[in-house]
């Protein structure tokens, strides 16, 4: 790997997080345009370039989760009246509860999930096409009506289960938990917000648990200068992407992500068979 490599691999990452078109299956695709071979070196980078995606989140919504968790521990001694609960702190507890299924499942079924990387394009190319179906049907049978204000803890549960489908590799992380989102009737924008601010849990455990086997790496220090350009790359430019997409999902639809996972999944299966 070059430095060129680690810019354009960051690059990819912070645009792939957020937008909803799969990080992991354009890190798969990129990594083998750029010829770059799947070894512990090239997994520690993938690990340390999520982590700077999650900068990204912080960065972007540092009021929001720090008004967030405020709320939540100083009202934490009335929770048992839900209904008079502060809203950040209502909100905080409904990041808690769509965050649970996604750590159980990623706890759950690791090996299975593992498995699935010795194909790791054809994946990519289900998921892309999984994503594709997704995000059209969010589009074509949902309301768009409602606000977060207006979530439930039921809401909060359907939107995490949705967040399962994002454990498996190629599938978006945001386009499923914005999709589980919309077909709750919430409108593209809260229902990004809520994506965006439900995965700041799941990617801190996940990537400081993936962080344990980057540590044990040999050689980690002859590396550091690429992880650490990768690292800031995909943290600058993810956090561009997350407030351009914000703003997109306030005018436009989802159709446009739908076809280019379509597209992008079919050329990764004609590219495999070739």
């Amino acid at each position: 790997m070059t430095f060129l490599h680690a810019i354009l691999l960051g690059i990819i990452q912070g645009l792939t997080e957020f937008i909803p078109v799969s990080s992991t299956a354009h890190l798969l695709i990129g990594q083998q345009l750029l010829g770059i071979p799947v070894d512990d070196a090239m997994f520690s980078f993938l690990v340390i370039v999520q982590l700077g995606t999650i900068v990204s989140l912080l960065a972007f919504y540092w009021k929001d989760l720090l008004s967030i968790a405020r709320a939540v521990i100083s009202d934490f001694p009335g929770l048992r009246d839900f209904g008079s609960l502060k809203p950040e702190a209502k909100l905080g507890w409904y990041i808690i509860i769509a965050t649970i299924p996604a750590l159980l499942a990623g706890y759950l079924l690791k090996d299975a999930v593992e498995a699935l990387f010795k194909r790791p394009i054809l994946e990519a190319s289900i998921r892309l096409f999984s994503a594709a179906i997704l995000l059209t049907l969010a589009e074509l049978l949902t309301r768009k009506n409602r606000l977060l204000s207006s979530m439930t803890g039921l809401d909060s549960l359907i939107i995490g289960l949705f967040q399962i489908i994002a454990v498996f590799p190629g599938a978006s992380r945001s386009g499923a938990t914005i999709s589980g989102g919309m077909f709750r009737g919430f409108d593209r924008p809260s229902a990004a917000r809520f994506a965006f601010l439900m995965s700041v849990p799941v990617m801190l455990a996940a990537g400081s648990y993936e962080m344990l086997d980057v540590l044990k790496m040999p050689n980690l220090s002859e590396f550091l200068p690429l992880l650490a350009l990768g690292f800031v790359t995909a943290a600058v430019v993810g956090w561009f992407a997350i407030k351009w997409l914000i703003d997109y999902l306030s005018r436009r639809s989802l159709y446009v992500f739908a076809i280019y996972c379509a597209v992008v999944g079919f050329t990764c299966i004609a590219f495999g068979i070739l």
